[in-house]
């Protein structure tokens, strides 16, 4: 009785986490998207890391959200907290918002040299 009790209780643990999570797909994963411009923010939290990235255009600045994986995933990745930095110049890749906000998810970054951010790095 015992250890079904206690299967029973992981079952219930490893249920509230896959619910806990949302869904990928609000993003367009076959799609990516090219932005330039300069970091506004970089937020190391949980469960996601941010950047805030300050995009130019023709109606003036406009902010994107990037989101990114957890910190300890990105720390496995090569990222630290203090990658990158308000005012850096960066180009980001992405997937972006199906519904076409200004947001999208991470897939890779360089700084305005060219120079990888994270574990592309040689």
């Amino acid at each position: 009785m015992a250890i079904r009790s206690m299967l029973g209780c992981a079952l219930l643990v490893l249920v509230s986490h896959a619910f806990a999570h949302h869904s990928g797909a609000i993003f367009e994963d076959l799609k990516s998207s090219t932005l330039s411009g300069t970091v506004k923010a970089f937020q190391w939290t949980n469960p996601h890391c941010w950047i805030q990235l300050m995009v130019s255009s023709e109606q003036g600045p406009i902010e994107w959200s990037v989101e990114m994986g957890s910190p300890s995933q990105l720390f496995h990745g090569g990222w630290k907290p203090k990658s990158l930095q308000p005012g850096d110049k960066i180009t980001v890749v992405i997937h972006p918002m199906r519904d076409g906000t200004t947001a999208g998810l991470f897939v890779s970054a360089t700084f305005a040299d060219g120079k990888a951010i994270g574990a592309q790095q040689p």
